[in-house]
């Protein structure tokens, strides 16, 4: 019988995904709060180390103003990587079980796609919620308000780069399953490893792509580019604004995620595999 894009595993492999990111982003969320600020705020207000910016707004501003719009966020991420995980995997068991890196990046390329034309409203919503103190109550009324008042292109607005960065998770997933094959192949894939490989992968992808990223993030802010523009042509650097804190945010989230994501995967396959041997 010829593979299927639906399958138990496949849907296994995505909702262990959505599950994986949503703790992972859950318990780093502060400092994904702080990465869109120092993306998107010109203000000369936030100056000095992550751990010190975190400090500051949860002094000024209350310990809550890190959390702000966690609700959504994490409705948004369980969608979203439900979307890429459903859609990578399936793609994958469709191909064969021959591996390689650049069909990994492939795959990671069209789930990316995909997921964005899908999921960009949810993400706009989100960064207005994040940014603005008295915005929306839920994720639904921004969706509905943000539609009547600034139409489609509103509600997609950060598309173009955001469709650019397809490339990020598609460059995390061709690392991380590289590495995965080579540890699996020696034997040494355990917990410890599924963390490693996680955040290298991420901590590549991020780096990399991370200018596009504080593009993306302003547009769905709807905020100007031109100081950012201006900025960046007197100091090049000013591209890579908040990139501390986004490393740190991401970079641990994604490795957590793995971790959660491996785990639930082995667990539910070995217990589905395990009834149907006594059948």
């Amino acid at each position: 019988m010829a593979p299927s894009l639906f399958s138990y595993e496949t849907l296994v492999h995505a909702v262990a995904g959505a599950t994986g990111s949503v703790v992972g982003m859950a318990v780093f969320y502060p400092l994904d709060t702080l990465r869109s600020r120092l993306q998107v705020e010109d203000s000369n207000k936030l100056q000095g180390s992550t751990f010190e910016l975190l400090v500051k707004l949860a002094t000024e501003e209350g310990l809550d103003s890190l959390y702000r719009g966690l609700s959504p966020v994490l409705q948004s991420i369980s969608v979203s990587n439900f979307v890429y995980f459903y859609t990578f995997h399936g793609l994958r068991r469709l191909a064969s079980k021959d591996t390689s890196a650049l069909k990994d990046l492939t795959f990671g390329i069209i789930a990316g796609s995909i997921n964005v034309l899908l999921t960009s409203p949810l993400w706009v919503v989100n960064t207005r919620m994040k940014l603005e103190k008295a915005s929306y109550n839920s994720l639904v009324e921004g969706l509905f308000d943000l539609f009547q008042k600034e139409g489609a292109k509103g509600l997609w607005s950060g598309t173009l780069p955001s469709l650019l960065l397809v490339s990020n998770p598609a460059i995390q997933f061709m690392v991380y399953e590289s590495l995965k094959r080579q540890l699996v192949a020696r034997g040494s894939f355990d917990t410890f490893s599924a963390f490693l490989v996680g955040a290298v992968a991420k901590a590549v992808a991020t780096t990399l792509t991370y200018p596009l990223q504080l593009v993306q993030s302003r547009l769905r802010a709807g905020t100007s580019l031109k100081p950012l523009y201006r900025d960046v042509k007197s100091k090049p650097l000013v591209a890579f604004r908040g990139l501390e804190a986004k490393l740190l945010q991401t970079v641990m989230t994604a490795a957590l995620m793995f971790i959660i994501y491996e785990k639930l995967v082995r667990l539910v396959l070995t217990i589905m595999r395990v009834r149907l041997a006594k059948r």
